[in-house]
Order: C-alpha cells, then sequence, then structure tokens
C-alpha cells in the first residue's frame, strides 16, 4: 500500500473544512495570472493547519509550495514561517529557510505568500549579513520580488536598522505597481515610529511621487498638521 504524503495528509484537513462561500470569496481577489486555485478556506484555519504542521520535515515543504492549490501553497509559506520564529533557531537553520523561499520565488503569483513569510524568513535572517540581495531583488523586473524586498524590510526596521530600508524605500516609492509601493508606505509609517525626522526628510524628498495610497500609509501615525502637509499637495 502506497504510503500518504504529508502533502496529501494537508489536503485532506484542508477539504473538510473548505466552503464554498470561502471559495468565491477567493477567486474574487485571487490575481487571474496566478495560476492557483482555491478550495475555500479561511485565513485562520489555513494558518492554525500550518502551525500543526510546523515540525513538517523542511525538505517537504516544497512539495506544498508546488501546490496548484492556493490554501496549501498557503500553508507552505506559513510553515516557513512558523519556523523562523521559533526561538533558538541557529543560523544554518535559518539560511535553510531563506533558501527554500528564494529558490521557489517564481511559486510566489500572489502577493500574501509574501507577506505571511518575507519579514521573519527572509529579513530576519538577513539582520546580521549583507543587503545586497534585497537591493537585487528590488531591482528584479518581477513585482513581487521587489515586494519581497521592502517587505523583508519590516523585520530590519523592527531591529531599528533604517539605512538600508530607507534605500530600499528611495528605489521603490514611485514603483508602477501598487503591490510594490503599498508595502513601500508601511516600512515609511514604521520608520516613522522610530525615527519621525528621518521620515520626514524623506517625504519632503519623495512625497509628490508617490501614489496616494502609499502616502497615505506612510504617514499614518503623523500628527494631523503634518500629514495634512503631505497629502493636500
Amino acid at each position: 500500500m502506497r504510503a500518504i504524503s504529508s502533502t496529501e495528509q494537508i489536503y485532506t484537513a484542508l477539504q473538510a473544512l473548505s466552503s464554498g462561500t470561502e471559495r468565491e470569496k477567493i477567486l474574487r481577489r485571487l490575481p487571474a495570472e496566478s495560476g492557483l486555485e482555491p478550495l475555500g478556506l479561511r485565513m485562520k484555519d489555513v494558518f492554525d493547519t500550518a502551525q500543526t504542521w510546523t515540525d513538517l520535515p523542511v525538505a517537504e515543504v516544497p512539495d506544498l509550495l508546488a501546490s496548484r492549490w492556493y490554501e496549501l501553497r498557503m500553508v507552505g509559506f506559513a510553515i516557513l514561517d512558523f519556523k523562523a520564529r521559533r526561538r533558538g533557531l541557529d543560523d544554518d537553520a535559518r539560511r535553510t529557510l531563506y533558501e527554500i523561499y528564494l529558490s521557489h520565488h517564481g511559486l510566489i503569483t500572489a502577493w500574501d505568500f509574501v507577506d505571511r513569510a518575507a519579514p521573519r524568513v527572509v529579513g530576519w535572517y538577513l539582520l546580521d549579513k549583507s543587503r545586497e540581495p534585497l537591493f537585487e531583488l528590488a531591482r528584479s523586473g518581477a513585482a513581487l520580488e521587489r515586494r519581497t524586498a521592502i517587505t523583508a524590510a519590516f523585520w530590519i526596521i523592527r531591529a531599528g536598522d533604517l539605512d538600508d530600508p530607507l534605500t530600499l524605500a528611495e528605489i521603490l516609492h514611485d514603483d508602477e505597481s501598487e503591490s510594490v509601493t503599498r508595502p513601500v508606505g508601511t516600512a515609511l509609517r514604521e520608520v516613522g515610529k522610530i525615527d519621525q525626522d528621518r521620515l520626514l526628510d524623506f517625504l519632503d524628498r519623495h512625497h509628490q511621487q508617490m501614489p496616494r495610497a502609499a502616502l497615505r500609509l506612510a504617514t499614518d501615525h503623523l500628527p494631523e498638521d503634518l500629514r495634512s502637509h503631505f497629502l493636500l499637495r
């Protein structure tokens, strides 16, 4: 008798929680070009399932990332994230997670895969290393690779290191894709929580070129008079 793979077991668990209503909701927001099919689950159920499977051997995660099912692929990225959160994770283990994420970036066909995994899987690994991989991603022709660059920087900002994240924001602040400029706005907002003067300096130089949605995010925590100054341009 053929052994049932972990991916098949996870698929069965997810299918039992699926509904037609949730499937329609996901279909409306999935990019047409994603190549993914939804089973139809609430994200809470997807993430709870991923957490249950956090001990899955890391070598089996790529099978999930290659699935045509949106939720199965999300479970794979969420497992990478849950593994990265573990206390005491050594640098070799963190590098393995990082390499799996980047080597399978072509399978990141929806923005929420980036948002789930990039901060801890990519950003955390690069905290004490060269950020050149992020600058390479920021220069990519693929919008979701550029999104990874700025979203991974969230974790670097959280550590209080603002130089490279602000340089990435300089590169991407007027990007042609909203899937890139919105996280740029979020990154700038987080910079402002740590050093408002550096945020204001950035906005003085670039607010005219930033899309309005990104600018609203970037100024969200500024005093109303300063926020109005940039929004009423």
